[in-house]
């Protein structure tokens, strides 16, 4: 007897089977002696949608929301059922004895592989594999302790909870408010308040009224040193600065204090999938989505670190036991950085914190060895990221002396410091401590010295309002009102990017009007953070086995049809922010201009017309007729046509005709404008071949 494991994806597969030594290759599977490794193309099977449920759902009416159904059914994806039937054939095989679940180990993954269970209507055993690395120890050591399957069924609960949810709320708001505003206009249970944020964000800074103040510097002895009164460097009076200047020029300056402070700073835990998305962010400009995919491959193709989708940025106890392992994998390409830890570790021990561990430990190297010519420019960059942090637990804490000296010069307080390097610990492998001055100039000052004054200066300056978000600023504010998950978050800020809600501006996050106008319309429970913490923490405490599923869903179907009730009886306004000049040429609407993926589009505001045009149109290979310029592609409500943009010709694209690639032009044009019968254009030369198959 065989068992049957699925993974998560094609990739992943194909590991786990050479792992397990399957080599006899088929379109849908994998097979060896002992296993039957098949995969899914991420899900197989989604929630139904509300056509699925009745036809009449396909046009969306007011009367017919809110939409919930007694119980929320399944159907097969269409675009990947070819690998969902594969795997229903596997099934009838007699020689399959039980299931093993190898898709990835959390939520969402947990999701994929019960969904296709279920729709299989598999009876007999399954087992989980569990496991943080892709490597073949990591596989190896799995398969050896696989685990029942109940062991997660919490797990399940509360994926097939937060799916509904985002179903029921999503799906029944966004219907209501684009069907009453008559614009597609979206929310959900999160990014509704992430938007929410970034709008609370733009608020301020619209209600800033910036302010003058000064700043005094001055130069005692060989020090800059900066004016303060009770900590407070700035002043509010341009005549006061002045007044301040006047009395301690040519004056003498007294010191009245030095303190001397050693102070030290711990070595940093690993990274989370937030923390290196903000850092990634920070130090890259990468967004959330980049780095989440970047990460994901040095995990499954190049399998150099931990599982990536983590909240956990501590260690099990058991793990001690690898890190020397870990620490050789990497030896050869950090040798000038791994050496000193060899030669004396000193581990710290923080990092290990059973308690503080959920799903998945933190993210660090696995023991795989690395050849970092193989890895892309960004993912090098992570991957040395991770590396560093992972380092920096084998360093010592960072020492450094803070000396600041207080001077009096007539009667008002001036101060200087300096920071002087006593051991620059885990900061000479992170990379990141502050330029320190190895040797400062504050050593042999004593109080009761005296100095001279110069280069007085009252510089003038503005208050700043608050800056915009960048992605590492917004993924901190999500995670600290516990928006989303680590996996989910990258999703939610590109979402808000892709309907125009949010647009990215040199890595800051700008609300567009319409995202302005959206946050007006929706309700203002939804928009709330701490309604989706709260949601957000229910989840997790279903996962935990601490929560009830029903419980949960009962709230979300009533405060679903509360949502619903409040859009119906608004009385708000909607003005589309995006309406052009120019009408559409099937119906006659104004069209809207709108950022697609291949540019800026010019789409019909009709929403039962679906007429779309290139604001700046896609060339084409064709040449016209005509004049023989390039023709450019667009697609109607009558399907795909070309037009000349210099002489206006229209023409119907004709799927039988193939379009011809600039390789296939040149050869047609080498081959029959030889000929002088024949001129030089490309219509020309398509004359000679057609005439010449005849």
């Amino acid at each position: 007897m065989k068992s049957l494991v699925l993974a998560e994806k094609p990739s992943v597969a194909r590991d786990l089977a050479r792992v397990l030594g399957c080599s006899h290759k088929q379109k849908h599977y994998i097979e060896g002696p002992k296993y039957i490794v098949t995969w899914a193309l991420g899900h197989l099977i989604e929630l139904k949608m509300p056509e699925d449920y009745d036809p009449k759902y396909k046009t969306w009416k007011m009367e017919d929301l809110p939409i919930i159904p007694d119980k929320m059914g399944l159907k097969i994806i269409r675009q990947t059922a070819p690998q969902f039937k594969g795997i229903q054939q596997l099934v009838k095989r007699k020689d399959l004895s039980e299931l093993i679940i190898a898709t990835d180990a959390g939520r969402e993954g947990e999701l994929v592989a019960r969904w296709i269970i279920e729709k299989i209507h598999w009876k007999k055993p399954v087992k989980r594999l569990w496991i943080s690395s892709q490597t073949d120890r990591a596989i190896k050591e799995g398969f050896k302790q696989l685990k029942p399957a109940k062991q997660y069924d919490s797990l399940y609960e509360s994926a097939v909870c937060r799916s509904e949810a985002d179903w029921l709320i999503g799906l029944n708001v966004t219907r209501a408010l684009t069907t009453k505003y008559d614009d597609p206009l979206s929310a959900g249970r999160v990014q509704t308040p992430t938007l929410s944020m970034i709008l609370d964000q733009e608020k301020q800074i619209q209600a800033f009224v910036p302010k003058e103040y000064w700043v005094i510097q001055a130069k005692i002895g060989l020090l800059n040193a900066t004016w303060h009164h009770n900590g407070e460097q700035r002043i509010f009076s341009e005549a006061k600065a002045n007044e301040i200047v006047h009395k301690i020029e040519n004056q003498q300056a007294e010191v009245i204090e030095v303190n001397r402070k050693e102070k030290s700073e711990q070595q940093p835990l690993p990274y989370d999938l937030t923390e290196l998305q903000r850092d990634a962010n920070r130090r890259f400009g990468f967004s959330a989505k980049k780095t989440l995919n970047v990460l994901q491959n040095l995990y499954e193709q190049h399998k150099l670190v931990t599982y990536p989708r983590t909240d956990s940025r501590y260690l099990t106890s058991d793990l001690e036991g690898t890190m020397s392992d870990r620490l050789q994998a990497i030896l050869s390409a950090f040798k000038e950085d791994v050496q000193p830890v060899l030669k004396g570790k000193v581990l710290a021990r923080k990092v290990f914190n059973n308690e503080r561990v959920t799903d998945h430990h933190a993210l660090i190297p696995t023991d795989e060895r690395p050849k970092l010519g193989n890895l892309s420019a960004d993912e090098r960059k992570l991957y040395e990221m991770i590396v560093s942090r992972f380092l920096a637990l084998f360093y010592p804490k960072y020492r450094y002396e803070m000396i600041k000296v207080e001077f009096k010069v007539a009667g008002h307080t001036f101060n200087a410091h300096e920071s002087i390097v006593l051991d620059s610990g885990f900061k000479a492998v992170t990379g990141k401590g502050d330029e320190k001055d190895k040797v400062g100039q504050m050593g042999n000052i004593k109080k009761g010295m005296t100095f001279s004054v110069a280069n007085i200066q009252a510089e003038k300056k503005l208050t700043e309002p608050p800056a915009r978000f960048t992605e590492a600023d917004l993924l901190a504010k999500m995670e600290k009102y516990g928006l989303g998950t680590p996996a989910t978050r990258a999703d939610i800020i590109e979402k808000l990017l892709s309907s125009d809600t949010i647009d990215r501006q040199n890595n800051r996050l700008h609300p567009t009007p319409k995202g302005k106008q959206l946050i007006d319309l929706v309700n203002d429970e939804l928009k709330s953070p701490k309604l989706t913490a709260k949601w957000e923490s229910e989840l997790e405490a279903i996962a935990r086995g601490k929560g009830k599923a029903e419980q949960f869903l009962k709230k979300i179907r009533q405060q679903t049809k509360q949502l619903v009730a409040e859009v119906k009886s608004s009385d708000k306004k909607y003005k589309a922010h995006n309406l052009t000049g120019a009408k559409c040429p099937d119906c006659g609407s104004f069209m809207k201009e709108v950022k697609g993926r291949d540019g800026r589009m010019l789409v019909c505001s009709n929403r039962d017309c679906q007429f779309r045009k290139r604001k700046d149109p896609k060339l084409s290979n064709r040449r016209c007729p005509q004049c023989h310029k390039k023709m450019e592609i667009h697609n109607g409500k009558a399907g795909t046509y070309f037009q000349c943009r210099n002489c206006n010709l229209v023409e119907k694209a004709n799927k039988q005709k193939k379009t011809v690639t600039k390789r296939e032009e040149k050869q047609l044009l080498k081959k029959y404008t030889k000929d002088e019968n024949f001129g030089n254009s490309l219509a020309d030369a398509l004359k000679a071949a057609m005439k010449d198959q005849k």
